[in-house]
């Protein structure tokens, strides 16, 4: 028999916040933009290997409803960053994917990112030709630690 993946109703949380204002297309994309290890090959062969810790950074954008109750929980978060950095309490979330095998189990794909900050502002545009992306806010997180665990 083949093997079947099933993924819906993703659960997306950050600081203890289960956000559901999510606009269209791609709401959530967790990136890892680092290599994790490196390799380098020199004379007669000899290889040098090295871990790389910053790739256990992440970068996560989320789209949401522009003016939404969790666009302006996380405006205020970014809005308290900006007033006082060194004072920032650094985010936490889950980034939750169920995986049905279509025999009705169920595995639990999840993220669980920490030492998150924001590091670019919301931008915004005015388009009179109906495109729907001037009512989305799109949200660019980083995230110092992001291990994925399959259960």
């Amino acid at each position: 028999m083949s093997t079947v993946a099933l993924s819906g109703q993703d659960t997306l949380v950050i600081n203890n916040r289960i956000l559901s204002d999510l606009a269209d297309g791609d709401v959530a994309v967790l990136e890892y933009p680092n290599n994790i290890a490196d390799v380098k090959t020199g004379k007669n062969g000899n290889s040098i290997y090295a871990l790389n810790e910053t790739g256990k950074n992440a970068e996560l954008t989320l789209r949401l409803i522009r003016g939404s109750a969790d666009d302006k929980f996380l405006n205020a978060l970014l809005v308290a960053q900006e007033q006082n950095f060194a004072g920032t309490v650094l985010m936490i979330g889950e980034f939750i994917k169920k995986i049905g095998d279509g025999t009705g189990q169920i595995k639990s794909d999840t993220y669980l990112v920490s030492g998150g900050i924001f590091i670019k502002r919301v931008a915004a545009k005015s388009n009179v030709e109906g495109d729907v992306g001037q009512s989305v806010s799109e949200y660019k997180l980083k995230f110092s630690n992001a291990p994925r665990i399959i259960t």
